[in-house]
């Protein structure tokens, strides 16, 4: 598989997608997206894969949605931006709708999209010193793929949406089941792929079938229908506006993504 954004490699069972965009933390911006959409319908369909591990190069998992490209997308009418959300809604979610298992393993930043990728996957393992979290209300927009709800409780998932908390440690994470283990820094890999190939080793229709029958219990609860409700408010929050919205834009416009996240940071120090 050739690809400029992603590698796609494959060890025996295990396919491994890693994003490749290291000078900017690894920003999903549409052509990478477009291309792991590629690559997880190639793995897929291959038989000989059973069990798909993405991470990330360089310094981070992923910072999330770029939002240097979200400025020069053509984004004039509700129309354009349900387009956009919907692609980043199946990005997200194709790790959790794949029928075989998905492995995310984080390290340094794993934040908004990229998170909810790594809530979407089956297993997660990180490195100590990752850093997740969920800043999207800080700056006047939403969440694509409302995940964290189904993950972990209730009071902590309200309390990291409603706030924009974008620090949560690796500790944390392991104590609100966001994460499944977390090992020292440079052996998330190796872990994850320990699990990989164990989950490759067992009977591929049983995994295959018991993976659908977890997920049955999700889909028993509604939460395809709370999903794509999520969504249809993203829309919303994106087609709109606001005073923070506007001036995030304004800053990012004339003075860079990094003046503006550093605008919204100093909004909420203690």
């Amino acid at each position: 598989m050739g690809f400029q954004f992603i590698n796609a490699d494959r060890d025996e069972a295990v396919a491994i997608l890693t994003f490749n965009r290291p000078a900017v933390l690894n920003a999903f911006h549409n052509e990478l997206m477009h291309e792991t959409l590629a690559a997880m319908a190639e793995f897929e369909a291959d038989p000989e894969v059973r069990v798909m591990v993405v991470r990330g190069a360089g310094r981070a998992f992923s910072a999330g949605f770029d939002l240097k490209a979200s400025i020069e997308r053509k984004m004039d009418d509700v129309s354009d931006v349900e387009r956009q959300m919907q692609l980043q809604y199946d990005f997200i979610m194709q790790f959790w709708e794949c029928p075989k298992p998905t492995i995310a393993v984080a390290h340094g930043f794993c934040l908004a999209g990229a998170f909810e990728l790594a809530l979407a996957c089956d297993v997660t393992v990180c490195a100590e010193g990752t850093r997740f979290g969920e800043p999207e209300v800080r700056f006047g927009t939403g969440i694509v793929a409302m995940l964290l709800p189904w993950i972990t409780g209730p009071k902590q998932a309200k309390e990291i949406l409603l706030s924009g908390e974008d620090r949560i440690d690796a500790a944390d994470a392991l104590r609100m089941g966001i994460v499944n283990h977390v090992v020292p820094a440079g052996r998330e890999f190796d872990k994850g792929m320990e699990i990989a190939r164990t989950m490759s080793r067992a009977a591929e229709r049983s995994v295959r079938l018991t993976k659908r029958a977890i997920h049955a219990q999700y889909e028993a609860m509604g939460m395809a229908k709370a999903l794509r409700h999520a969504l249809d408010i993203d829309v919303i929050l994106n087609a709109g506006s606001s005073p923070e919205k506007l001036e995030f834009a304004r800053i990012r416009r004339e003075q860079g993504v990094k003046a503006a996240i550093a605008w919204r940071d100093a909004r909420f120090r203690l």
